[in-house]
Parts: structure tokens; sequence; C-alpha cells
């Protein structure tokens, strides 16, 4: 089981949201840079990081500290916000991210999700955020009117190499992840899946372990807010 401790950047910030709305939004005084180089002393392995500006204007906005990061740590990185172009997913690429998070524009353009893969073969993983059994788009500002099983049936077969399944109303709550709806992504899907959304307790990671096709799991505000010791978190992490 792989433990993503997650960072979200936004203004340069870490921050987290409640349920991806900007307006519930906690910032953090440790600095993202910082923020990694925490996770790296404790002995984390992978990381989840999320450009918040980027998922708001589809532009790529906090490159040069995700850049700074993957230089001074040695990570395995995805990255996700507003990747909705192959000159993108080219640049994190470029800069040595293991994992390349397409969420809305994959599934806006299906076409592009599947170039992409091809394009930037074992790069691509997809982001699927869910809302009541729907997908959401756009910061989660907008709903697709996509169930996720259909959705994930019609591309199960584009060459994606990891699948991030969150469920929006669990994200921030610290209510524990959806692992009913995870599970039926995950015994569907032809890629491994990451859990997000919810976690908040060892419990949760020791749960997520005894289910099938399942990678990871991202931990995010149980870490900030202090409810989950990341000495504890970190021998979950194999």
């Amino acid at each position: 089981m792989k433990v993503f401790p997650a960072i979200d950047i936004k203004n340069g910030k870490c921050v987290r949201l409640v349920k991806g709305d900007f307006d519930k939004k906690t910032e953090y005084q440790m600095s993202p840079i910082d923020q990694a180089g925490k996770y790296k002393d404790h002995g984390f392995k992978n990381l989840h990081i999320v450009d918040l500006d980027g998922a708001l204007t589809g532009d790529i906005i906090n490159l040069e500290i995700i850049k700074e990061i993957v230089n001074k740590f040695n990570f395995k990185i995805e990255i996700g916000g507003g990747i909705r172009n192959f000159e993108s997913i080219k640049k994190y690429a470029d800069i040595g991210v293991e994992k390349v998070i397409l969420g809305s524009a994959a599934i806006k353009d299906k076409n592009f999700l599947k170039e992409a893969c091809l394009k930037f073969p074992n790069k691509i993983a997809l982001g699927l955020d869910a809302k009541d059994g729907f997908l959401s788009v756009s910061g989660w500002k907008e709903n697709s009117n996509k169930l996720t099983i259909d959705f994930l049936k019609e591309v199960n077969d584009y060459g994606v190499s990891r699948l991030i399944y969150t469920d929006i109303n669990r994200d921030g709550t610290k209510q524990s992840p959806n692992f009913d709806e995870t599970s039926k992504v995950a015994n569907i899907s032809k890629c491994p899946v990451i859990i997000s959304g919810g976690v908040s307790s060892i419990d949760d990671i020791k749960k997520a372990k005894d289910l099938k096709n399942i990678e990871g799991i991202i931990v995010g505000k149980a870490i900030y807010d202090g409810d989950i010791d990341l000495k504890d978190l970190v021998k979950e992490d194999a």
C-alpha cells in the first residue's frame, strides 16, 4: 500500500478545502517546500500534489514550486490541477514527476485522454472526482452529468496507468473514504486505483489494504490537523 501525503497549493501556500469548496479553505503556515521536506524527513516515498490555482484557471501556475520539490527531494510524485493540454503534460514530465493526473480535460474530451496515454506511456493517471455517483469537473464547480462507472467503462482500454478516485462529499471531512464506491470502481478498473477523500485515521489505511486492485491512499487534512501521526502513517507506506 502506497501512502500519498497530500500538498494542495494555492497562492504559493499549503491549503486544504472541505468538499472542494474554495470558500471553506484552511491555510497553513508551512510552505509547500517545507511540508514536502517534513514528509521526506519521516521517510515517505510518494507525494500527491494538486495545483489548485491550476484547477481554477486551466493553466500551470505553481510549476516552479513543484520543480523545486522534485529537485530537492527524491519523491515519486503525482501531480494534478488544470492540466488540459499536451504542453502542460510535457512540462511536468520533463521536470521528473512520476504521474500526471488528467481530470476535467479527460472527462470533457476522451480523445485527449486517449492521445495523452499514447504520447506519454505509463505517465498518465486519470482523476475521477465524483459527487453522488456523477463526475465533477473544473475544480469541482461543474457537474458533468456523467456517471463515474459509465465513463470508466468507456475509457478503460485507453492505457491509463493509474486511477485516482475521490468522493467529493468525503473530501476534507475526515469521515472515512467511501470504500463501497471505491470498491465498485476498483473492481471495474483495468489499472490500479488510489483512494482519495475523507481519510481520518490509520484504521482507514488498514481497511484500504483489504480491498482489491487498490494501489494506495491519499492523506491530507488528517495530517495537517494532527489526527494522524506521521510516524505511524509512514509505517503503512510500502
